[in-house]
């Protein structure tokens, strides 16, 4: 069987069918909608295979405007917005069918000497991935055994995801929690030599967990849902190089949830405290 990680950087790998448009897959899966970290993700990738390859991704500013559906491909439109000294925009259009799906605007800076550095560390002090239980092996001590489904999605997953709190399953278990989480992670193998495809795999995996904050207080993580929840825009900042195939911290919170909308803010740190990426996401939940 492909490991997963492979697979992943296959799904990144796009088709270009002409210049500026390319066609990614969307693998059929039993979801209700395309995951939209893969959406963010290829859209990434589409940008950065018009750009000449010395400028990194230094943010990118989405909008998931309709579901997209597992197993039809993807279509991404790339316009070149700029071209600067040290700076270029690329904007991205995803279409499926004729419908735009979602919208992407990505920003690339030419690496520069700062005059000065400064970063908050991490919220609190966490144990090592080592020491922690896998997502998997959480659940199966908890049912005694994965579900036929989830056994086959934690098969295809790409990442190795390790929650710094242990996973709540009942209702008094989330009575009086703050919105705060905490997960490393990693992908599952080697991604290969290229930033790109880094970049691309961990926005791809940004979009895996951050909401989750946004429900610790209402309901447990895992068990039977009470709400839907679909991704509204999402926002990354990225600081310094990193290997999406290493181990890194992504500590998550909640600030408000009101109006049927939630936001949540994510750091994303490696082993040493050193911050890597910033994120933010707003996401939509109505009741089941």
């Amino acid at each position: 069987m492909t490991n997963p990680a492979e697979s992943l950087v296959a799904l990144l790998d796009l088709e270009q069918i002409e210049v500026d448009i390319f066609r990614g897959r969307s693998p059929q899966e039993s979801l209700q909608r395309v995951f939209g970290g893969q959406v963010a993700g290829q859209a990434l990738v589409a940008a950065g295979r018009t750009t000449d390859g010395d400028r990194p991704v230094h943010s990118l500013h989405a909008y998931f405007l309709r579901p997209g559906r597992p197993g039809v491909p993807i279509v991404y439109q790339v316009e070149r917005v700029r071209d600067g000294r040290s700076f270029t925009t690329r904007r991205v259009t995803a279409v499926q069918q004729g419908r735009t799906i979602f919208n992407l605007t990505a920003s690339f800076h030419k690496p520069e000497q700062g005059s000065f550095e400064h970063q908050l560390p991490p919220a609190r002090e966490v144990p090592d991935p080592e020491s922690l239980p896998t997502v998997a092996d959480e659940i199966r001590e908890h049912l005694g055994a994965l579900p036929e489904q989830l056994e086959r999605m934690a098969r295809r997953q790409p990442f190795d995801i390790r929650y710094v709190d242990r996973l709540r399953w009942k209702p008094d278990e989330v009575e009086g929690v703050e919105p705060r989480s905490a997960v490393w992670m990693r992908a599952v193998g080697p991604l290969g030599d290229d930033p790109l495809v880094h970049t691309c795999a961990l926005t791809y995996a940004s979009d895996m967990t951050l909401l989750d904050a946004v429900r610790i207080p209402v309901e447990p993580l895992w068990g039977p849902r009470g709400f839907d929840m679909a991704s509204l825009d999402h926002a990354m900042w990225f600081h310094r190089p990193f290997r999406a195939d290493e181990w890194f911290l992504y500590d998550q919170e909640s600030p408000i949830a009101t109006g049927g909308r939630g936001l949540a803010r994510g750091r994303i740190y490696d082993r040493e405290g050193r911050m890597l990426v910033s994120v933010v996401q707003e996401g939509l939940f109505r009741a089941l």
